[in-house]
């Protein structure tokens, strides 16, 4: 699996070099929706966004699969137990002290698809809002 995730990552990366792959959006894309609080915006949503995509149609069949175990690892690794990991750690912090004001920034990869560090507390019962920028806290 290792192998072929290399692979396919070489591959992906040596076709965006070559101008035969479009990546879906660019960084100026994800800055800009992150820095204006558009959580919602197609590049949030996709829940594989942070790691190559390994699932491609022209795979043979046996290699489908082993696209899937990954991309399934990794959403899971990478995404999804980052994410309840940095929300524990938030709660945490709250719980212990209750007399105390805190401000929270988190990095963009925390805001991507399903499970995001906003999920995971209001999950929990915290009431959380996004304040834009220039929004006096």
């Amino acid at each position: 699996q290792v192998l072929f995730a290399l692979n396919q990552t070489l591959l992906q990366h040596e076709s965006l070099r070559a101008g035969s792959l479009q990546a879906p959006y660019t960084t100026e894309d994800l800055i800009k929706h992150y820095n204006c609080g558009d959580l919602n915006a197609v590049i949030f949503n996709h829940d594989t966004s942070q790691v190559p995509n390994f699932i491609n149609a022209t795979l043979p069949p046996h290699e489908q699969v082993t696209a899937q175990e990954i991309d399934s690892y990794f959403r899971q690794e990478l995404i999804y137990k980052r994410n309840e990991r940095m929300g524990k750690r938030v709660m945490a912090l709250l719980r212990e002290n209750t007399d105390k004001s805190f401000f929270f920034a988190f990095g963009a990869g925390h805001f991507l698809g399903n499970n995001t560090v906003i999920d995971v507390l209001r999950q929990a019962g915290f009431e959380v809002e996004h304040t834009p920028p220039g929004q006096p806290i």
